[in-house]
């Protein structure tokens, strides 16, 4: 594992007075990881404070479309646990966990379905589309892209992903838009309220992407919380295997570190946990050395679902060199962090 220092790269109080050439070595230094991204499936998750609050939804989504202009493809999956809360509280409904997951019975469901939905959903799209027309929002169960099933008796009509139908997610990313996707699944007996991380994971596994993203509201995975010197910077698949089955992981962060080794296990490369309640932190995630979060990668050795099919990259991503060292300006320059 590596373990986070305090430095944060070009980003300190004298930022705006730093000089033109160094400016120009912080583009250098990004150069490596858009090429990283490009062409490529992204999935991102989004929730906790980040997805509450106008200030820091509007830079999250300002940074999803800078992706989606380096040639990146997002697909947004997200929750909405606070907005959920404040609407059954609204109609004097009560609030229930159980096991750390939500219980949902009819009444509720269609006040998680109408939030979510009509609430969340159409929100995040409205944000991203004040850009342009470029954000389509759906729920999993429109066209059953998402099939549910019962969790069990005890959560009601909170679910479990089934399996994912990706045939509308690839038709509105080969169209080049952004999809944003609610968590209500279909199911036989009607819908399911399922997880977002849940849902993520299987979300990246099915689409072949490259790289999946959840932006929450702490800083990554600390081994000491709240010791700031204790946030790991980097670890592998098998170590973030062995602090899950040895219980190593707060109860917060069991279904992101699930859902991330569902995605690994499958064959996506790179997953990320970052804090969304920081000024551009996906940016700094992705196209940065040092980076703000917590990244997990897959080795070599791992084993790798056989029907995972890799999602295609772009026709000009395809040509670039994975292998790429920048020059520029008399400045040669290999990304530190990147692994291929």
């Amino acid at each position: 594992m590596h373990f986070r220092t305090k430095d944060y790269g070009f980003l300190d109080k004298d930022y705006f007075d730093i000089s033109k050439s160094t400016r120009a070595k912080v583009l250098v230094e990004a150069l490596p990881w858009i090429e990283d991204i490009s062409g490529k499936t992204i999935v991102i998750k989004y929730g906790g404070a980040a997805m509450v609050d106008e200030k820091y939804r509007q830079q999250v989504v300002d940074d999803i479309v800078l992706l989606k202009l380096m040639g990146a493809k997002p697909v947004i999956v997200h929750g909405g646990g606070p907005a959920i809360n404040k609407m059954l509280k609204t109609f004097n409904e009560e609030v229930e966990f159980l096991d750390g997951l939500r219980v949902t019975n009819d009444k509720s469901m269609d006040i998680v379905k109408m939030t979510l939905i009509g609430q969340v959903n159409q929100g995040l799209v409205r944000a991203i589309n004040i850009h342009g027309s470029i954000a389509v929002g759906l729920a999993g169960n429109d066209a059953k892209t998402i099939i549910g099933a019962k969790l069990d008796e005890a959560h009601m009509r909170t679910g479990k992903v089934e399996r994912v139908n990706t045939t509308l997610l690839k038709d509105l990313i080969n169209m080049d838009y952004i999809p944003v996707l609610a968590t209500i699944a279909y199911g036989e007996q009607g819908e399911y309220n399922i997880n977002a991380d849940t849902v993520a994971g299987k979300v990246a596994a099915s689409l072949g992407a490259q790289k999946i993203v959840f932006i929450t509201d702490v800083d990554g995975f600390f081994t000491d919380y709240p010791n700031e010197d204790s946030l790991v910077s980097r670890m592998t698949l098998c170590e973030a295997k062995d602090l899950l089955n040895n219980s190593q992981i707060s109860a917060g962060m069991i279904p992101k570190f699930e859902a991330c080794l569902t995605a690994l296990s499958a064959g996506t490369n790179k997953a990320h946990i970052v804090n969304g309640t920081y000024e551009h932190s996906l940016i700094l995630e992705i196209c940065t050395d040092a980076g703000v979060g917590t990244m997990i990668t897959r080795s070599d050795g791992d084993e790798q679902d056989p029907n995972f099919v890799e999602a295609s990259v772009s026709n000009f991503a395809d040509k670039l060199d994975d292998s790429l060292t920048t020059v520029a300006g008399g400045i040669q320059y290999v990304p530190k962090r990147k692994e291929n």
